[in-house]
């Protein structure tokens, strides 16, 4: 009883353990008994979405999220991402606005953040489902357990990478991160209710300065329009 498709293969080996554990198990039967019931994003083939674009040797930024968008056709499996004529949601109209005020970048026409994730960062939501409707809804299931396993992973790596961890929720993970051979961003949660402290923090000048500290080849943080 699976939810998604198999793990990709460069994330097999590292989190192929966390499957074969008595909570994965509760959890697929959890989230294929929700799919019966009602709507359930992202779709069960993009459930692995941000792992099957961002290959584990590839990860140089890990940007952590809550859980997906609940909305009807938004949440695809990547943090703070819509698909393509999806309405841009109001936390990631707030990141462009950053992006924008920072680095003189233009605001994109669309929320589809897949040219990031290509080029290494890992948009990993804490949550990977949400039933229809109903934020955090599938909070405390267990997917809680198997995000922090990826966060592991790529902290043990040999290779540096950045995490951006924006708001309280997200700088809970901050003891599974190696801060002594990896960066972390923290910031406030670019979500209207604390915007005002996100706007200004320059999250994207931090992490370009970190990934060629590392030798790392710089992020185009640009999202071409769609139109």
């Amino acid at each position: 009883m699976t939810p998604a498709a198999p793990l990709p293969a460069s994330w097999s080996g590292v989190l192929g353990e966390e499957l074969e554990q008595p909570y994965f198990a509760e959890l697929m039967a959890f989230v294929a008994a929700e799919r019966e019931a009602g709507p359930v994003y992202p779709p069960q083939e993009q459930v692995f979405a941000a792992l099957d674009a961002t290959p584990f040797e590839d990860v140089k930024v890990l940007v952590l999220g809550q859980d997906p968008y609940h909305g009807a056709g938004q949440g695809h499996g990547l943090c703070f991402s819509v698909r393509p004529g999806v309405r841009v949601p109001p936390s990631l109209r707030n990141i462009y606005k950053e992006m924008h005020a920072e680095l003189g970048i233009p605001v994109p026409d669309n929320g589809y953040l897949m040219p990031w994730a290509e080029q290494g960062v890992l948009l990993l939501n804490a949550v990977l489902t949400v039933r229809e409707g109903e934020a955090n809804s599938h909070k405390n299931k267990g997917w809680e357990r198997f995000t922090d396993a990826v966060i592991r992973a790529v902290s043990a790596r040999r290779d540096p990478a950045v995490f951006v961890l924006w708001g309280a929720y997200a700088q809970k993970k901050l003891p599974l991160i190696d801060t002594e051979r990896h960066v972390v961003v923290k910031g406030a949660h670019p979500s209207p209710l604390s915007a005002k402290k996100f706007f200004g923090s320059r999250p994207f000048t931090q992490i370009d300065e970190a990934l060629a500290a590392q030798g790392h080849k710089a992020i185009d943080w640009r999202i071409p329009d769609l139109g």
